[in-house]
């Protein structure tokens, strides 16, 4: 074989006779034909396999799209690269272009989730905050218009690649919509479909921009923080209660006791953190009683040592100083329950309505805490 013939065949083997794309992975969305220096000869078989789609391009610039099947590259099935190149019919010589596979089958269970809560304003509970996640699928629906936005020179695009300005396109629109929805935050587990379909409506346009089509969209889940969710479980125990306001001072009390139990100072020594307990009880028991009535008492003196107390509560009247600060007001039965709980010491100092200032629990006849009506110790324990 000559020297000329060498040559031949060694040029001849750079020309590229099959063009396909065996896509080994799940997450490829875009792979580029490697060309290089290496000419496509006329004639060349194209395969674009199911989900795929093959877009041809020309210094940088998008010609001639073939959908699944196969082809023998001629100047008639690639009108748009016969012109941009300026080919003559007929043309059979090698050429180089660009050859682009694109996925076109669907991606399904992306994620989606809020990175930072969700202001909102609801009707029961003003200003809240929410965070919400889910799934949804999609796919290539244009592959002209996603090589323009998302591809651009890039050899090879996977889908992570665009998850994360996917995820906060989502995100806005669904705020937009838990906007307008104006659904109150407890009712919004209900509404999960109806939010899902009002996002995938505002987010499809979005996803066109990019050669996507968004073709489910799911909400998984839409939580409250932490304190509204505590808020609404002490609701809920109210709502198994009877008298609501009393029995849940008394209930508070008797929670507290396992707090006071497990002091290593006692009883004794739970000071103000058995007086918050209490006094947390009872301002919300007092903001969940719907059906209490205004009350025109006036509010107690300062406490002995300590500074202004809190407003008083509708209903019950007595108040406790307990380190300075002042508690309550809490019913006749909660206040004298909670004395023979040992919960409160009997030299408390308390207040009620029409009494001259603050004495010790004991002294108020009406509880019949005398000294004579108090148990007496109890004895010490066997040696």
């Amino acid at each position: 074989m000559g020297f000329f013939d060498n040559l031949k065949s060694e040029v001849k083997s750079q020309w590229i006779e099959i063009i396909e794309w065996l896509d080994q992975t799940d997450d490829t969305m875009v792979w580029r034909f490697p060309v290089y220096n290496q000419e496509i000869k006329m004639g060349a078989q194209l395969i674009v396999r199911e989900n795929q789609v093959a877009l041809f391009i020309n210094e940088g610039q998008a010609a001639d799209l073939f959908t699944p099947g196969r082809y023998q590259l001629q100047t008639q099935n690639i009108p748009i690269l016969t012109t941009l190149r300026g080919w003559r019919y007929g043309f059979q010589s090698p050429f180089k272009a660009e050859v682009y596979f694109f996925n076109t089958r669907l991606y399904t269970d992306l994620p989606w989730g809020t990175a930072n809560p969700v202001m909102m304003r609801d009707t029961d509970f003003g200003m809240i905050r929410l965070r919400a996640f889910g799934k949804y699928a999609m796919h290539i629906s244009d592959a002209k218009e996603f090589f323009k936005t998302i591809v651009g020179t890039r050899g090879l695009t996977e889908k992570n690649d665009i998850l994360g300005q996917l995820r906060t396109t989502i995100v806005s629109r669904l705020s937009d919509a838990l906007a307008e929805s104006k659904i109150a935050a407890l009712d919004l587990a209900a509404k999960y479909d109806e939010l899902a379909g009002i996002a995938l409506e505002k987010l499809a346009p979005d996803f066109q921009t990019f050669g996507l089509d968004l073709s489910r969209f799911f909400i998984e889940n839409i939580s409250l923080p932490e304190e509204v969710e505590a808020a609404i479980d002490q609701r809920t125990k109210l709502g198994v209660l009877g008298d609501r306001l009393g029995q849940y001072t008394q209930m508070q009390a008797a929670e507290s006791i396992k707090v006071a139990a497990a002091n290593p100072g006692g009883l004794g020594g739970v000071g103000a953190g058995l007086g918050a307990g209490m006094a947390i009880g009872n301002a919300m028991g007092s903001a969940f009683n719907q059906s209490a009535s205004s009350s025109s008492a006036a509010p107690p003196p300062p406490p002995p040592g300590g500074g202004a107390p809190p407003a008083p509560s509708a209903s019950p009247r007595w108040s406790l100083a307990i380190d300075g600060k002042t508690y309550g007001p809490y019913t006749d039965d909660a206040l004298r329950t909670m004395v023979q709980n040992g919960q409160v010491a009997p030299t408390t100092q308390a207040w009620r309505p029409g009494a001259a200032g603050w004495a010790p629990v004991t002294e108020f006849a009406e509880l019949g805490l005398g000294a004579g009506a108090m148990p007496p110790p109890p004895p010490p324990p066997p040696k």
